[in-house]
């Protein structure tokens, strides 16, 4: 059903009707993109059609973003309860899953079965490590929710990209620790994106290895116990992968490295946008604020957020969460992106652009006014960034 009703005090009832409950199937529908490119090709023989979801998702994607807008609408708080119990957005998980082990085996099966070129082998290997990288996102939907399945299917999701340590990571690191100068996930103001990558890919996977280490060992287990979340879900990558390997021969090897680092680099991407110089404050007893929505920049753009499962509503979900995507809010005054993710991280890998235009804005925020010593800092370009914008208002970071 795509109307909710409730009763109020009285016989008055309040009535409401999700508009997007059928739209979000481009969530569901997008991990098939890169199979346009070869579908294509099996139709023209001509390569350059292969880069074509290149261009759909930095290009297409953000243009039509920027030509319909945003949307600023909420569910009543009195219908979410209903619109989360709902089995058919969950359904839309579900089925994502399957998916992005169906269209990275049929990429890997043209790849070995047709003579390319070895740019074209490296763009295909990049086109399905950042679709890959959308099973991230749908593991981090999964990955946030109690029920054993949602659980199983956020681990045979990260086994697609081999991203196995990103739930035990991101809910019980990253989520405790996000928009402070402790957390390796979170950016800093004057951080560029490749600086940061070398920051957090390994600090995060350290990280997840000593959480899923602490976890066990409080239950008299082995690091290497077959409970370790971590270890489960690579060990479904190694029999997936391997099978690759097997069926399509040793060029795998090269092709699924570079799908792989790709993948992960676009998790690496959404992190660096999502917080950015964010910093939550301490109290008196040094301890850091609840996070709150204005520590997550937050997007607004139709498309971007129905092709993510509502991912882009990034504030109230570390504000909240377990809340599920279809019941995510905006608030007034947010840290808003001026555009969706796929148009944000072209502009965080040129960082002359991205310091050009993100840090006016964050310095304008409404909790920020200017003032420095409210904002998550690189230590490298402290001083610059003083010199460049003046001392901090009170402290330091």
């Amino acid at each position: 059903m795509s109307t909710f009703k409730v009763n109020r005090s009285g016989t008055e009832s309040l009535v409401y009707k999700d508009e997007k409950r059928y739209l979000w199937i481009f969530s569901l529908l997008l991990p098939l993109l890169p199979l346009t490119g070869i579908f294509l090709f099996n139709r023209t023989q001509l390569e350059w059609t292969l880069y074509l979801p290149l261009l759909i998702g930095h290009g297409v994607i953000p243009f039509t973003d920027w030509l319909i807008g945003t949307d600023e609408t909420n569910p009543p708080e009195e219908i979410v309860p209903q619109l989360e119990a709902d089995i058919y957005y969950r359904w839309l998980t579900y089925l994502t899953v399957p998916l992005h082990f169906c269209v990275l085996s049929i990429i890997c099966h043209f790849v070995a079965t047709h003579d390319l070129e070895w740019t074209s082998i490296l763009a295909t290997a990049i086109i399905a490590g950042g679709y890959s990288g959308l099973g991230i996102n749908t593991a981090h939907e999964l990955g946030h929710k109690k029920t054993k399945l949602e659980q199983l299917l956020a681990k045979m999701t990260l086994a697609v990209p081999g991203y196995g340590h990103f739930c035990v990571e991101h809910n019980r690191g990253h989520h405790v620790l996000v928009a402070t100068p402790e957390d390796p996930a979170s950016s800093r103001m004057g951080e560029s994106i490749y600086s940061f990558a070398l920051r957090e890919i390994p600090e995060t996977c350290m990280r997840a290895w000593k959480l899923e280490k602490s976890r066990l060992a409080l239950r008299h287990k082995s690091a290497c116990s077959y409970e370790n979340a971590i270890l489960q879900s690579y060990a479904i990558t190694i029999f997936f992968q391997g099978g690759l390997v097997i069926s399509f021969g040793w060029i795998m090897l090269p092709f699924l490295a570079v799908h792989n680092a790709w993948a992960w680099f676009q998790l690496t991407s959404a992190n660096y946008i999502e917080h950015y110089g964010l910093l939550r404050e301490k109290d008196k007893n040094g301890r850091y604020e609840r996070c709150q929505p204005h520590h997550s920049w937050n997007s607004n753009h139709i498309i971007g957020n129905l092709v993510t499962f509502h991912l882009e509503r990034h504030s109230d979900h570390h504000a909240n969460p377990t809340r599920r995507y279809q019941s995510l809010r905006t608030f007034p005054d947010l840290p808003q992106l001026p555009s969706g993710y796929g148009g944000m991280y072209l502009l965080a890998y040129i960082p002359c652009l991205w310091f050009k235009i993100m840090d006016p804005r964050l310095l304008a925020l409404p909790h920020i006014k200017g003032d420095l010593s409210k904002i998550n800092l690189d230590p490298k370009k402290r001083l610059s960034i003083i010199d460049q914008h003046g001392e901090p208002f009170r402290g330091g970071v």
